[in-house]
C-alpha cells in the first residue's frame, strides 16, 4: 500500500493526462460508447480480465486478488449531461482544468482507472476481487439506467459493496436523495389569438401550474425540494397554441416526504386544468393534461454504523483529508434503495460549475490524494468480514 501511495503521487500528471484525454471524448445522453471503448481499452491495458460491455453499455472488468473475500464494484459513470455537439475540448490554466463533464465524472473515472493501475502495477494484495466498471445513464433521462441493469443482472446477489465515485472533493455520500420527475403536457385545438379568443388555452393552464406549484409548502427536515425546469409552447404571438409542456423535478430524502410532495404536485395539477376551464365556461373546446414520468430514483440511506460507511471515514482519516457524510442523488441510490451496502465518494481536488459549459476541475498540488482516498477505502473493504462467495479464480 505504501508503493501504491507513492505510486499516486509520482504518477499524478499521468492521472491528469487521462482525465484529459478521457474528457474529450464526447458523451451526451444515451451516446457513451465511444467513451466507454476508451475506458475498456484502458482495463485491457492493465491486464484485467473478463472486460465486457453488457447489454445497457456498462463496461466491466475484473480484478482478482488471488484468495477469497468481498466482491467490490467500483464505478464511475461514463454518461454527461451535455447534448451531442457541445464542445468538450480542455482549456488548461496551470493546475485548473475546464471543461464540460471534466468534473463529472471524468474525474471519477480517472480515479477509478488511477486506482486499478496502482493496484496493479504495486502489486497490492487483497482478498476477494475487484469489478472496476464505467456505467452509463447516471445523469438526467438516463434515470439511472446503467446501474439498474447491473442490480436486475445475475451480478446483482454477487456484489458485496458498491463504490461510486462521482465529482470532485472528499465528500462520502451515504444518504441517496430520491427524486420524481414529470412531463406535464396541456392540450387543446388552439386557434387565432383573436378570432378564436374564448377557449381554454393550453399555454394559460401550463402557467396556472406553475404558478400553483410554486405554492406548495414543503419541509425543511427532511430536505424536501420541487422546481419546474423546462417549459415549451407556442408558434406565433398570436396563436393559440394548441400545446403547451413542463418538465417537474421533486427531490426528498425521505421517500415518504417525496410521495406527500408528489400528491400535493399532482392535486395543483389537476387545479390549473379545472381552473382554465372554468375560466371559460361558454366554451365547448376540450383541454386535456397528460402526466408522463421520466424518472423515479428511490430514496434511502446506508447507516453510518455500516462497515461501508466506517471504512470510508477511517480511509479520510489515513489520507488526512476531511469527508462528511453528504446527501446526492447518484448510481448508489439503486443498491441503497435495494438495502445493499454502498456510498458514493468524490474524487478530490476542487470543483466548479458542474452542468455548466465553464464546468471546471482544479488539481492544486494535492489532487493525488483523492485516488489514495478512494484506494484506501477498497483496501479497507476487502479486508471487511462477509459472508464468504467461494474461491476466485
Amino acid at each position: 500500500m505504501r508503493d501504491a501511495f507513492a505510486l499516486l503521487e509520482r504518477d499524478n500528471a499521468r492521472t491528469i493526462d487521462q482525465q484529459v484525454a478521457l474528457c474529450e471524448i464526447p458523451a451526451p445522453p444515451f451516446k457513451e460508447q465511444a467513451r466507454g471503448v476508451a475506458f475498456a481499452k484502458e482495463l485491457a491495458a492493465l491486464g484485467l480480465t473478463h472486460i465486457r460491455t453488457d447489454g445497457e453499455g456498462n463496461v466491466i472488468g475484473e480484478l482478482f486478488g488471488g484468495s477469497p473475500g468481498p466482491t467490490t464494484m467500483l464505478s464511475a459513470h461514463l454518461d454527461t449531461v451535455f447534448p451531442e455537439g457541445t464542445d468538450v475540448r480542455v482549456k488548461r490554466e496551470g493546475t485548473k482544468l475546464t471543461a464540460p463533464g471534466i468534473g463529472d465524472d471524468c474525474r471519477g473515472l480517472t480515479v477509478v482507472l488511477a486506482v486499478t493501475r496502482a493496484m496493479v502495477q504495486t502489486k497490492v494484495k487483497f482478498p476477494g476481487r475487484i469489478l472496476v466498471t464505467g456505467t452509463v445513464g447516471e445523469e438526467g433521462a438516463g434515470n439511472l439506467r446503467g446501474v439498474r441493469a447491473i442490480y436486475a443482472s445475475a451480478l446483482k446477489d454477487s456484489i458485496d459493496y458498491f463504490i461510486s465515485v462521482d465529482g470532485t472533493g472528499y465528500g462520502i455520500t451515504n444518504r441517496g436523495v430520491g427524486s420524481i420527475r414529470y412531463r406535464v403536457t396541456f392540450a387543446g385545438p388552439g386557434g387565432h389569438s383573436y378570432g378564436a379568443f374564448g377557449m381554454p388555452n393550453p399555454i394559460h393552464a401550463m402557467g396556472r401550474a406553475i404558478a400553483t406549484v410554486s405554492d406548495v409548502q414543503v419541509p425543511s427536515e427532511p430536505r424536501t425540494t420541487f422546481n419546474v425546469g423546462i417549459v415549451e409552447g407556442g408558434r406565433t404571438v398570436n396563436t393559440i397554441s394548441d400545446k403547451a409542456a413542463m418538465e417537474v423535478d421533486m427531490r426528498s430524502e425521505s421517500w415518504e416526504a417525496l410521495t406527500a410532495l408528489d400528491a400535493k404536485v399532482q392535486a395543483a395539477l389537476r387545479k390549473a386544468l379545472s381552473d382554465e376551464k372554468a375560466r371559460w365556461p361558454n366554451s365547448i373546446v376540450p383541454l386535456t393534461m397528460t402526466i408522463d414520468t421520466i424518472g423515479i430514483r428511490a430514496a434511502g440511506t446506508t447507516p453510518e454504523s455500516s462497515p461501508i460507511v466506517q471504512a470510508g471515514v477511517a480511509a479520510a482519516k489515513t489520507v488526512g483529508v476531511y469527508a462528511p457524510l453528504m446527501a446526492s442523488s447518484t448510481d448508489s441510490n439503486v443498491p441503497i434503495s435495494l438495502g445493499k451496502a454502498a456510498i458514493t465518494v468524490d474524487g478530490g481536488g476542487l470543483g466548479k460549475g458542474a452542468h455548466s459549459l465553464d464546468e471546471s476541475y482544479d488539481d492544486r498540488t494535492d489532487g493525488y490524494k483523492g485516488p489514495q482516498f478512494v484506494l484506501m477505502l477498497v483496501h479497507n473493504l476487502s479486508r471487511t468480514k462477509v459472508p464468504p462467495k467461494g474461491l476466485v479464480p
